[in-house]
Formats: C-alpha cells, structure tokens, sequence
C-alpha cells in the first residue's frame, strides 16, 4: 500500500502562564492511501491537537510543535510556506471540526460555502463551481435545489452533511474527522459514518478518525490507535486491538463497553483521572489508575513493544515478557 502520511516522534506544547502544558508526546503513525485510521482516547489526550497539528492550525502562541515530522506525499509539511500550507489546506488535506452548528457560517448560503473552496482550489468560475457543488450535495445525500439555503433550515445532521460536502469537495488524498458524529443521535450517526465510508471509497481518500466511540471505530477503521496523555500506547490493525487488547488502558476502554454477549452485572470503568497534561506522573502516564502496576511503573518509562509485525504496545508489563520470551495476554 502507498503511504500517504508518515508522522514521527510528533511533540506538542502549549507554553502558557500557569505552565507548560505537554499535549502530544513523541507520537509516531502512518495512514496509507484509502485507509483509515482510527485515533481513540479521552477528552483531553491529544487527539485534537494532533489533528490540528497535522494542518498547521494550532494557534500559536500558545501552541508549539517542538520537534517531529510530518511527511504528506513526500512534502515535509513543518518546512512548507504559509502559501503552500494555503493549497494544502482543503485541496490536499480537509479537515471535519467537531460541531457542525459552529463550522458553517450563518450568512453564507450552504452553497457558497462548498462553491468557496472549489473556486479557491480547483481554480474555476462561479458557475462550474455551482455545479461541482449541487453535485456535492446530492453526492451527500441533500437535493441540489436546497443550494442557496441557509444552515438554519437544516438539521445537525444535514448540517453535518454539509461540512463533510465542504471537506470532500475536492476530493483531498487525507480527510481529517474530528469526532464527526459527536452532536448526531445514533440513527443519524449510522447514516453520515456510512455516507463517509462510500464517498471515502469512491476517491481513494486516506482518512484519520478521531473518535472515543470504539463502536464507531469498529464499523470504519482498517487500524487503530490508542491515545492517553499525548502518547500513542497502543497501536494495530483493528483485529489486533479489539481481539487482542494489551495495554491496561486498552482494556478498560473496553471493559466501560455494556456488551450483549457478556452476562454482567456492572461495567469495569477505569478509576480516577485523566493525566494532568501541565504535571504528568512519573514514568508510566497511566500508573496511577493502573490496577496492574508495580513499583518499578512509578520511576520506568515504557518502550515500544512489538507483539507482532502489526501490533505494538507501550506497557512495562509486556517489556518483561518479552524478555522472558514469553509474549502472551496479561490482562
């Protein structure tokens, strides 16, 4: 499979009065063209940045991309030109932002909104840019002669369909969802994540989920990736996180699941708080809320620890097994 963006040892700070704040820590992925990442964790572990990160969006100050990488399509996005980053922006890369009632502005018709960015991008008239964006719109499932209506007519759904209409209008290699089904109720969630996924097909697009819904995760994502205070600790295929879960975080994200195959009386939540990204714990983030850690987690950062070609983990307890070759699930 081609790569299509190969992120490595991404770190991210805000610098602010109260403190610096370690967002994302020495993050390393790849997303390869037509598939998709899925990047799950809690409110708070990165997630955004990251995505944000990837567009040079960050607002700075506070924010600071200190030291990494970012490789899209044999560019190096950190070394490109503010106009350079303008053509990625919407042409090459689009982005999906978490509340459609904010995203679209209110008085701008919908179809001056996605006739924008194909003017802007793909350099034609008013006219052919109103064709490309009917077009758009029936491809998203919302009647072309709805065009020179306002986002108050719509639902959030429809006002969803609208931002991903704008984001995929022309056709990008990388389409960034950020918790794109957040505000929908679950009907409605089913239907946009479907939507997605055919028009994702249809253009070859790489894309990069950004969700803490894992039952969304498992109807869209070829890989996934488990986010907890900026680091990824968790990361393979979908087969190898949800058959195989490793890491201790994993599993409780898991275990905070209601399942219909499991005769339970209550569910297995992760104890206490997430990581405070301006104080972070000691050695493993995650000790403090680890059912499994021993003393040597307080003071030991873990490493990087390949289970198998496509599954690795960063989790002192699979360190240890490994070196005692004796690779097998812990928890």
């Amino acid at each position: 499979m081609e790569n299509i963006i190969d992120v490595k040892n991404l770190t991210v700070k805000y610098f602010t009065d109260e403190g610096t704040v370690h967002a994302v820590n020495d993050i390393s992925f790849e997303i390869n063209r037509g598939e998709t990442l899925g990047l799950v964790g809690e409110t708070g572990a990165g997630k955004t940045t990251t995505a944000l990160s990837l567009l040079r969006l960050l607002q700075s100050p506070p924010g600071e991309i200190v030291d990494g990488d970012i490789v899209f399509d044999k560019d190096h996005i950190l070394t490109l030109s503010e106009d350079q980053m303008r053509l990625v922006r919407g042409g090459k890369i689009s982005m999906i932002f978490q509340d459609p009632m904010t995203s679209l502005n209110p008085v701008l018709t919908i179809g001056d909104q996605i006739a924008e960015v194909i003017q802007i991008h793909m350099n034609c008239g008013g006219a052919e840019a109103r064709i490309e964006g009917e077009e758009m719109l029936e491809r998203v499932g919302i009647p072309k002669e709805r065009y020179d209506e306002y986002p108050h007519q719509f639902s959030g759904g429809m006002k969803q369909r609208v931002v991903i209409a704008i984001a995929l209008a022309c056709k990008p290699s990388l389409l960034i969802a950020d918790e794109p089904t957040t505000a929908l109720d679950v009907t409605i969630q089913a239907q946009v994540i479907e939507m997605m996924k055919d028009l994702q097909k249809q253009i070859n697009t790489a894309m990069l989920l950004i969700t803490h819904d894992l039952g969304v995760v498992a109807d869209s994502c070829d890989h996934v990736a488990i986010m907890y205070a900026g680091e990824i600790i968790e990361s393979g295929s979908l087969e190898d996180i949800f058959d195989n879960p490793c890491h201790p975080y994993t599993n409780g994200l898991f275990g905070s699941i209601p399942s219909l195959d499991k005769d339970v009386k209550k569910l297995s939540p992760i104890t206490g708080d997430v990581a405070d990204p301006t104080h972070l714990p000691t050695g493993c983030h995650f000790h403090p809320r680890c059912k499994y850690a021993e003393p040597v987690c307080k003071n030991k950062r873990p490493m990087v620890t390949s289970i198998n070609d496509t599954h690795q983990v960063k989790c002192l307890i699979y360190e240890s097994l490994l070196q005692t070759r004796e690779v097998v699930k812990y928890v």
